[in-house]
């Protein structure tokens, strides 16, 4: 295994196909949503309570807003401020979905007056840390869901459908403004050189999962236990999964009470 990158980001200037993923697993993300809708915890129960904090949810690869609602929802009812990202399909330039997140940020910034959480799943996890080291002045913490900020080791089903993606924005008539590198580690764009980097006043989650199967668990971590929480279920699953939940829930009520403290 490729030596992993350090822990405050980077990616690497490639994608790398991992063939041993168990991407079939994949196949029970349903059961991840069974047992979250049938838990204590959708519902609000055992879990500490929100501060009207704004909260920004940002999808995953291919993904739109719509997918997370319920998380809103979920956010809404705990006693956030939820937001959808606004970045509509995330299948575009990178750098561009940044500076759509970013405007949403500073729209719920001004609205609420106080910094704003972002909860990124999968490649929104990495657009969500892109935009914290962009912005720690209007983010107060970042949280990935099997976000491989590390590097990119990924399903060789994930990778060819990147590279789909990459020919389909190229081919676009706005082409001529992407970088040369766009989609791939060697762009020099805002949006890859702010993961260099990681500001110290931005707090940092990052949820994985072993089984994972779509891209490799050990590219989703931070490399200190006390920023990594494990659970147990599928990549997709992660933004249905009632330990993620719970994880999320019990870190966000940890940044407000250390601004009560403060």
């Amino acid at each position: 295994m490729p030596a992993p990158f350090a822990a405050t980001g980077g990616i690497r200037p490639e994608s790398e196909p991992v063939h041993e993923l168990p991407i079939w697993r994949e196949g029970f993300a349903f059961y991840d949503s069974f047992l979250l809708y049938t838990s204590t915890v959708f519902y609000g129960l055992g879990v500490p309570r929100g501060d009207g904090s704004a909260v920004v949810t940002v999808p995953g690869f291919l993904g739109t807003d719509t997918y997370m609602v319920g998380f809103r929802q979920w956010l809404s009812r705990m006693g956030y401020r939820p937001y959808q990202s606004s970045i509509g399909r995330n299948a575009d330039c990178p750098n561009s979905l940044l500076q759509r997140l970013l405007a949403t940020i500073a729209k719920a910034h001004a609205d609420t007056g106080k910094r704003v959480h972002l909860v990124g799943h999968s490649l929104g996890g990495i657009l969500a840390r892109s935009a914290g080291s962009h912005r720690p002045d209007l983010v107060a913490s970042v949280t990935t869901l099997g976000a491989p900020f590390r590097g990119i080791r990924s399903h060789p089903i994930v990778l060819r459908t990147h590279d789909v993606v990459r020919q389909i924005v190229f081919a676009r008539d706005d082409n001529q403004f992407l970088p040369a590198g766009c989609y791939t580690g060697a762009c020099t764009c805002a949006f890859v050189e702010a993961l260099d980097r990681f500001p110290r006043e931005v707090r940092e989650l990052a949820i994985y999962s072993r089984s994972d199967g779509v891209v490799d668990w050990r590219m989703c971590v931070t490399g200190e236990a006390v920023k990594d929480r494990e659970v147990l279920g599928t990549h997709v699953g992660l933004a249905f999964n009632p330990f993620v939940y719970r994880f999320v829930a019990e870190f966000l009520a940890e940044q407000a009470a250390s601004v009560r403290v403060a």
